[in-house]
C-alpha cells in the first residue's frame, strides 16, 4: 500500500498512513473500483462514483448469489407488474405464501376448501371480499379420507355439492414406491409437488397440512429448508400459495400469537402473511379469525377486530359464515358462574319478542344450534 505524500507529520506527530485509490477492474467491460475507502474526503469519494455511473446504469449488476440494482430502478420495474390482489380479503393476496394456523379440530380444513372454491368459482365468500380472477386451484389433502371429503360435502352422502372442475386435490398414491435412485422421501415430496403444479397448471396451492411435508416442522432446522422450497416454487411459478399449520398447545385464556404457531421463529419469519383461527369457549360452533402477520395491507383484523363466523352446513356444504367482527378479548374469557342462566333468559327474552333463531343468534353472537339448543332443553 503507497503512503500519501501529503500526510507527513508535522513536528511531534506520528505518521498517517491513508491509503491510495485502488486500481479499478474490469468488470463486463465497464472499469469499477473494487472499494471506496474511508480516508478519501468526499470530493474524491463522489469523483470515484461519478467514474461509475454507467457502470450503475446498468439493467442487472450481478454479485454472485446477489443482483444489485438501483433501489428507483427496482420501484420502476415494479410499476410495471400486476398490484396483489385479494383471493380472501386482506388475510391473503396473490403472490403470497401465507399460513392458516389453529389448534386441532377448529375447521382449517373447512375454511380452506371453502376458500379455495370460492377462487375457482371467482365468487367471493359472504362477508369476505375477493378481487382476483378465478383461478386453478390445486388442494393437496395430506388430512382427510375421499369419505371423509364426501360427508362434508353432501346431504347425508346424497346431493353432492358440485365443485367447479378447475378445483383439484391430491393425495399420497398409497401404491408407490421410493425411487431408489432418490435421495430421500422428503426430496421426492418436493420433486412430486413441483410435478404437480405443472402438470396441472395451478395458480393457487392449498397445502393441507405443513406437518405432513416435515416430520418435525417446528424445529428451525427442518421448518428453514421446507420454507425455501414453498418460496422456490412461489417464484419459479408466479403461485399463491395458502398452507396449513397446526399449533402445539396453548393457554387459551390467552391472544393468540405468532408465537402459537408450531415452529413459529422460522416459518413466521418466512411466510409473507399469516392468520389464525381461534374459538369460542362458550360456543364449540363460534370461530373468530385473526391476522397474524401482513405484508401488502395494513393490520385490518387485529385483536380490536376480528372477523367473527360460525361453522355451519346449511344443506350440502360445510362452511363458515360471517356474523360479523368483536374483540378476541371476548372469546377468551371465562364464563362466569351465571353466564349460562343470562344467556339463557336472553335468548328467552328475544324469542319472546317474535324474532327469529338466526336473528338472536346473530344478536347475541352465538350459533343458531346453540339458540336451538337452549330453547328445547333450557342448556
Amino acid at each position: 500500500m503507497e503512503e500519501n505524500p501529503s500526510t507527513h507529520p508535522r513536528p511531534g506527530e506520528a505518521a498517517v498512513s491513508i491509503p491510495t485509490i485502488s486500481p479499478k477492474i474490469d468488470l463486463s467491460g465497464l472499469s469499477v473500483p473494487t472499494t471506496i475507502p474511508k480516508g478519501f474526503s468526499e470530493a474524491i469519494r463522489d469523483e470515484m462514483l461519478r467514474d461509475n455511473e454507467e457502470y450503475w446504469a446498468q439493467e442487472n449488476v450481478a454479485r454472485g448469489l446477489f443482483l444489485i440494482r438501483p433501489v428507483k430502478k427496482w420501484i420502476d420495474e415494479a410499476k410495471n407488474e400486476p398490484v396483489p390482489k385479494m383471493l380472501f380479503s386482506e388475510f391473503w393476496h396473490e403472490g403470497e405464501l401465507c399460513i392458516l394456523f389453529s389448534d386441532t379440530n377448529l375447521g382449517k380444513s373447512v375454511l380452506a376448501i371453502q376458500i379455495g372454491n370460492s377462487i375457482t368459482s371467482g365468487v367471493p365468500i359472504p362477508g369476505f371480499r375477493m378481487e382476483a380472477n378465478a383461478q386453478k386451484v390445486l388442494y393437496f389433502d395430506f388430512e382427510m379420507s375421499k369419505k371423509q371429503l364426501e360427508v362434508r360435502y353432501a346431504a347425508d352422502y346424497k346431493e353432492h355439492f358440485q365443485f367447479h372442475p378447475d378445483f383439484f386435490r391430491a393425495v399420497i398414491d398409497p401404491d408407490f414406491d421410493l425411487p431408489e435412485d432418490t435421495a430421500g422421501y422428503e426430496e421426492y415430496l418436493a420433486e412430486s409437488l413441483e410435478s404437480a403444479v405443472v402438470s396441472c397448471n395451478a395458480k393457487v396451492l392449498i397445502i393441507d397440512n405443513l406437518t405432513y411435508l416435515r416430520n418435525e416442522t417446528e424445529k428451525a432446522h427442518s421448518a428453514l429448508p421446507l420454507m425455501k422450497q414453498l418460496k422456490r416454487l412461489k417464484t419459479k411459478y408466479r403461485l399463491s400459495i395458502l398452507a396449513l399449520a397446526h399449533t402445539p398447545k396453548r393457554d387459551k385464556s390467552k391472544p393468540i400469537t405468532r408465537n402459537d404457531l408450531h415452529g413459529s421463529k422460522m416459518l413466521i419469519n418466512f411466510c409473507d402473511s399469516a392468520f389464525a383461527i381461534g374459538e369460542n369457549p362458550k360456543d364449540k360452533d363460534v370461530r373468530y379469525l385473526k391476522q397474524i402477520k401482513q405484508r401488502n395491507t395494513g393490520e385490518m383484523y387485529g385483536a380490536e377486530n376480528v372477523c367473527v363466523c360460525i361453522v355451519n352446513k346449511p344443506h350440502n356444504f360445510l362452511q363458515y359464515e360471517f356474523t360479523g367482527f368483536g374483540r378476541e378479548w371476548d372469546h377468551l374469557r371465562e364464563p362466569s358462574p351465571d353466564s349460562a342462566d343470562h344467556l339463557l333468559n336472553s335468548v328467552q327474552e328475544l324469542h319472546d319478542t317474535g324474532m327469529t333463531q338466526r336473528e338472536i343468534a346473530a344478536e347475541l353472537a352465538i350459533s343458531p344450534s346453540k339458540v336451538n339448543r337452549l330453547l328445547k332443553n333450557g342448556r
